[in-house]
């Protein structure tokens, strides 16, 4: 691969990395050339393991990265979980599991990642937000709420820190062939073709259909792009 994008060397953490999608994306980083340290509930050995749960396991985690590569230029956060029920029926504990997982961590481990970017000057932030950021879908009452914040995170943070060359956006996937829709999809086979009639494009999204905006976003020629929410879905958000 050229590295037209300049990520060659590049320092680049990503939460989350173990992932379908995670995995994915070290993947298309280490292939760009960048360096990439993993941080997640059960990282790979020679990476870092955390409850991104727990905002000091997080922290720490974040800062052990970024020591271990010396610095950090990329962040991405593409951690979270989903538990499909009517509004009435979340216990509190299913509430607090989703919104820590897929909220809080991204606050804290973005808290983390900020200063060493501020002090070398510059730096790329991304958030994994969804479809349902933006859409009331049923069943998706807590995961919704946290992928709506996410992108409001996004956008305040982008504002904060554009002075400092530090950018900050979101990737909005919508069904994409992942571990999450599968686990969906098998204990609802008769599910898929109502989904796929959503999308205009008539079919889920590709793994690479993901990771390329990511690793565009991440690269010095999306400098003047900030604050912005990416929606990845073959056009299901414009119908």
């Amino acid at each position: 691969m050229s590295d037209w994008l300049g990520l060659g060397g590049k320092r680049v953490i990503v939460a989350g990395g173990s992932g379908t999608i995670g995995a994915a994306l070290v993947e298309g980083f280490e292939t760009a050339g960048a360096r990439v340290a993993i941080v997640d509930l059960q990282a790979p050995e020679g990476h870092f393991s955390a409850d991104l749960r727990d905002p000091d396991a997080a922290r720490t985690a974040i800062a052990a990265a970024v020591e271990s590569l010396g610095g950090l230029d990329v962040f991405v956060h593409c951690v979270g979980i989903n538990n499909r029920k009517g509004i009435e029926d979340y216990t509190t504990q299913e509430w607090d599991d989703i919104v820590g997982i897929n909220l809080s961590s991204a606050f804290h481990t973005a808290q983390q990642a900020l200063a060493p970017m501020r002090e070398q000057g510059g730096g790329r932030l991304i958030f994994f937000s969804s479809v349902a950021s933006r859409s009331g879908h049923k069943l998706h009452g807590p995961y919704a709420a946290t992928k709506g914040a996410i992108n409001q995170l996004t956008r305040v943070i982008a504002n904060e820190y554009a002075a400092q060359g530090i950018t900050a956006n979101a990737v909005a996937p919508g069904y994409m062939d992942t571990a999450l829709t599968n686990e969906y999809l098998a204990a609802n086979p008769d599910k898929k073709d109502e989904l796929i009639r959503l999308i205009p494009a008539q079919r889920f999204g590709q793994l690479q259909e993901v990771v390329d905006p990511v690793l565009f976003l991440a690269s010095d020629r999306a400098g003047f792009i900030n604050g912005q929410v990416l929606y990845i879905d073959g056009g299901r958000t414009v119908v």
